[in-house]
């Protein structure tokens, strides 16, 4: 479909989602969140589909939630609430799941990479958790991207949103290989082909057996941070943190 915004391939035992919503900078509107769940339904679903890589074109891999559809929406409704089951999703797939990151990624986005088993970013790539710079708080993505970051970086991170780039993350723990664009590729493929000789049964219960260290909380936590994140989103700074980045100024907080 033409007017789709995210695309599923399935060649030689890779399912290819790809991110294709480079106007927006493949930010988590609606429409993506939704095709989104459904592609990653069909490639767990798919016995041909033994890896599954999350990509994107354009310059930016997912500058997080659409802030366009959130500025002025309520706490029930500002784009958060089907965003849990997505990562969950990812996080508990029985395929193997890759990120390919050739740019940016920003909160929302960097719950994505952080869900996946594997995360393979280009040496430009660069990272934030810029949700405290509009007024909200990087609650639900908290839940995959904790486990992965060095808890001194995590508080520095969350709290400063400051940029980081792909050597940082690689040190904290957030991607796994940061190479030379040229060679971002050839570094996924090798990621995939690596995969691609385990079992699947053997790779699903092994993903499982990993996933026992984060006990049967998650659902508890994801709704717990979900009402967390729907107050800041619909709350006081939320809203005016959306209206400073769609009017191109500083937030009342940051003058």
């Amino acid at each position: 479909m033409t007017d789709e915004l995210v695309h599923l391939d399935v060649a030689a035992g890779v399912a290819t989602i790809t991110l294709d919503s480079p106007a927006n900078r493949n930010a988590l509107s609606a429409q993506l969140r939704r095709e989104l769940l459904a592609h990653l339904d069909s490639a767990i679903a798919d016995d041909a589909a033994r890896v599954i890589v999350l990509s994107h074109t354009g310059r930016v891999f997912c500058a997080g939630m659409d802030l366009k559809e959130s500025r002025g929406a309520g706490a029930g409704n500002q784009g958060v609430n089907e965003f849990p089951a997505i990562l969950e999703r990812i996080w508990a797939a029985p395929t193997p799941v890759v990120a390919r990151l050739a740019g940016p990624a920003r909160a929302g986005g960097v719950g994505l990479v952080a869900a996946c088993d594997i995360a393979v970013a280009a040496e430009d790539a660069t990272f934030a958790f810029s949700e405290v710079r509009i007024g909200v708080v990087p609650a639900i993505i908290s839940v995959t991207v904790l486990p992965r970051l060095l808890p001194r970086a995590a508080h520095e991170l969350f709290l400063t949103g400051e940029t980081f780039d792909a050597a940082r993350a690689e040190q904290i723990g957030l991607v796994n290989s940061a190479v030379p664009g040229a060679d971002l590729d050839a570094e996924v493929h090798r990621y995939t082909e690596a995969l691609r000789l385990g079992a699947p049964g053997a790779l699903a219960a092994t993903k499982e057996m990993l996933r026992r260290e984060r006990p049967n909380a998650m659902a508890a936590q994801f709704a717990e941070m979900q009402e967390l994140s729907a107050r800041f989103f619909a709350g006081e700074e939320g809203q005016e943190g959306m209206r400073a980045f769609a009017e191109k100024r500083s937030p009342s907080w940051a003058r």
